[in-house]
């Protein structure tokens, strides 16, 4: 079982990540007339993204041999600037459509253009790691964005009449996917600084926990796509 996790590790995230993408394109026309059209957008741009992120596996062996000594050997630098920092300005985009409590709206907004002047600022300041290392600080913070943006859809729905129809809100399954991965995947961010390429059971031990994390989000996003009604008002 590890030896097929750890040979098809990135296959297995790139199918679950594609599947949710390709069915959001094929229910698109459901959608088209709800917020939920931006979500399906950011799926098949985190695909997208991911499937360029994987150059680096052609550097020591591949066609891109000719990057091998250069900033751009690892993809720490992509995956800071289309994830930790792109995923999370796109959620604040996201939930400051489908709020509709302004104080919350408010919050999200502000919160969003401070994580971004901040992540700018702070890669600029650090320009030179930034393309061998992840900056904990970025991602410590964009997960509690993410949280808060969950938070407040749940108060939302508490506190109005979608708390009898929650299960057939897409938004419902969105926020949950989101915050349960977030929850899941930061406290990795405090341990990265003991990640060693000799320590391969910490390695396979990170792998396991992102592979699964990814397979429930977006297994769950592909689910909601399909099993929930495109209804405005809903939404």
């Amino acid at each position: 079982m590890e030896e097929f996790l750890l040979n098809n590790y990135g296959i297995i995230t790139h199918s679950v990540e594609a599947m949710a993408a390709i069915t959001g394109v094929f229910l698109f026309k459901l959608y088209k007339n709800t917020e939920v059209k931006y979500f399906i957008y950011f799926l098949v741009y985190l695909t997208i993204c991911d499937f360029f992120g994987q150059y680096k596996n052609y550097v020591d062996n591949g066609f891109l041999n000719f990057l091998k000594k250069t900033i751009f050997a690892t993809n720490h630098w992509w995956s800071t600037s289309y994830w930790k920092v792109g995923a999370i300005l796109f959620f604040v985009f996201y939930y400051s459509k489908i709020l509709k409590t302004v104080q919350f709206k408010n919050i999200i907004k502000i919160s969003g253009y401070a994580f971004f002047f901040f992540s700018v600022i702070y890669i600029a300041l650090n320009w030179g790691k930034f393309f061998n290392t992840f900056f904990p600080i970025i991602s410590i913070l964009g997960a509690i964005i993410i949280f808060l943006c969950s938070v407040f859809y749940f108060i939302e729905v508490l506190q109005s009449d979608k708390i009898l129809t929650f299960y057939k809100s897409i938004n419902f399954y969105i926020s949950f996917a989101i915050f349960i991965w977030w929850l899941i995947i930061t406290p990795l961010v405090f341990y990265d600084i003991y990640h060693s390429n000799d320590d391969w059971n910490f390695i396979f031990l990170k792998w396991q926990i992102y592979l699964f994390a990814n397979i429930f989000m977006y297994s769950t996003f592909t689910f909601a796509l399909i099993y929930c009604k495109p209804d405005s008002k809903n939404e």
